[in-house]
């Protein structure tokens, strides 16, 4: 596969192709903490008659389309809207995007350093982090989390970070 240097890369999440999008409510925790797009999600509960995520920890709902405050919608009617108004929208089914939302050092590393970088290679498969980013590792197995193995392979690299992709992960989503 060539690499793409010529995309517009101005958001976090750059859409290839587009699958089902979804308008979601984001729970109190990532309205105060924010998100960036490409961000997974999963399904909360709610006595409200709304469809609720949050972070994703491993499991998943889909993936973010936008962030909660990108550059590129500074000035327009979106400024700042979403953690107001406690909105967005998440991606599922067949995708392609690029992300610059997917975890970029080891699991190991990230817990007690100095920090190694993951290594992504074209048809790694992909899971949601503990953090909610784009991994190839397995972190319920690599925490000890009781949920282990995390086999909700929700996409694989179609191309791996580069300085000409400006260090985007191009990933074929398959939620």
């Amino acid at each position: 596969m060539s690499e793409v240097p010529e995309q517009f890369r101005t958001r976090d999440c750059v859409i290839l192709y587009k699958g089902d999008a979804y308008p979601v409510t984001v729970d109190e925790r990532m309205a105060i903490g924010g998100w960036s797009g490409g961000q997974g999600v999963q399904w909360v509960g709610s006595t409200k008659d709304e469809f609720l995520v949050t972070y994703s920890d491993g499991y998943y709902a889909g993936f973010l389309l936008w962030g909660s405050d990108e550059s590129s919608d500074r000035y327009t009617a979106m400024t700042k809207n979403q953690p107001v108004y406690l909105f967005t929208t998440i991606g599922a089914g067949g995708w392609i995007i690029m992300t610059s939302s997917y975890e970029r050092y080891t699991y190991a590393s990230r817990q007690s350093g100095p920090l190694v970088p993951l290594v992504y290679n074209a048809s790694d498969r992909l899971v949601f982090s503990l953090r909610g980013f784009w991994t190839k590792e397995d972190e319920w197995t690599l925490s000890g989390d009781p949920r282990a193995p995390n086999n909700y392979f929700i996409g694989f690299v179609m191309q791996a970070p580069t300085a000409a992709t400006e260090q985007y992960l191009t990933i074929q989503v398959s939620i």
